[in-house]
């Protein structure tokens, strides 16, 4: 099927990133969720970022137009569906509000049409199992700021075929994207390894082994890291932080993926990281 017309479903930080990287590599793109409001936050967050484009000559003002002419919002998932060529949802990472999600895509989108999943953890086996086109199910890993970082985790369910996986890999390409090929294991490679990472260093400030600057330092400092893992769990929210750690520990049963003590304390006190103010540092 020629991919043309593609529906995004969440407008939250990852789902207007997909939006954006799709509109501006020439997609029609409708970009769902459950209140005009997100919708209308999302499209200020996409011109926002366009324009800080335009600003350092990346992009010209009449592609960062062009780019937005070419997104329209929806608060009718069902509709959406419908008319759309591909689907990547981009909801919360909530296995059983992802299961409705793509009850409902499975319903109304048309028979060939690609389900894809940008889930950070979850089982996409799982997903896939809750509709009727498993073998058209896969995950689709963007990453955060989704218009800069230039990886896309593709991951196989376990009935994804060869050719469902080499139409989202070209796709993934025509995004200027760099794909990898993971298999459906918990946390998949890029969580699997970097949320036990995280999760060690705020067990290091719970037992007093460092204040969380200095951590970061050393992570900055002596391994050639960009941030810090406990400035960059405040980037990614404290609860996305959890919520992986539970789905490893879950997931495969190894006492190791167990989440700090304090991890489950501060999102139980809303502290969050950058998007409530505060987490591990103060914003």
């Amino acid at each position: 099927m020629s991919i043309q017309k593609v529906t995004v479903i969440g407008a939250g930080t990852m789902g207007n990133g997909i939006a954006h990287v799709f509109a501006q590599s020439g997609f029609d793109v409708t970009l769902v969720d459950i209140k005009q409001e997100f919708l209308d936050k999302a499209l200020e967050t996409i011109k926002g970022n366009l324009a800080r484009q335009v600003k350092k000559g990346s992009l010209t003002e009449a592609d960062s137009s062009a780019t937005v002419a070419r997104i329209k919002t929806s608060v009718a998932m069902d509709e959406a569906a419908k008319g759309s060529d591909f689907i990547v949802e981009a909801a919360t990472e909530n296995y059983e509000l992802k299961k409705k999600i793509f009850a409902t895509l499975d319903a109304n989108a048309q028979q060939g049409v690609i389900l894809a999943t940008n889930t950070s953890s979850i089982s996409v086996t799982e997903l896939a199992a809750t509709t009727k086109r498993a073998e058209r199910v896969i995950g689709m890993h963007f990453f955060n700021p989704v218009p800069v970082m230039k990886l896309i985790e593709i991951i196989r369910g376990i009935k994804t075929t060869d050719e469902v996986y080499a139409e989202v890999k070209a796709l993934s390409e025509k995004l200027g994207k760099t794909p990898v090929e993971v298999n459906d294991f918990p946390g998949f490679v890029s969580n699997r390894i970097l949320m036990p990472m995280i999760n060690e260093a705020i067990y290091c400030v719970m037992e007093g082994v460092a204040k969380p600057e200095d951590i970061d330092t050393v992570m900055k400092l002596g391994m050639a890291h960009p941030m810090g893992p406990l400035a960059l769990a405040d980037f990614i929210g404290l609860d996305v932080c959890l919520a992986i750690m539970n789905v490893l520990h879950e997931g495969l049963g190894d006492s190791k993926y167990r989440p700090s003590p304090l991890l489950k304390k501060m999102v139980a006190a809303g502290m969050l990281g950058k998007k409530s103010g505060q987490g591990f540092y103060k914003y």
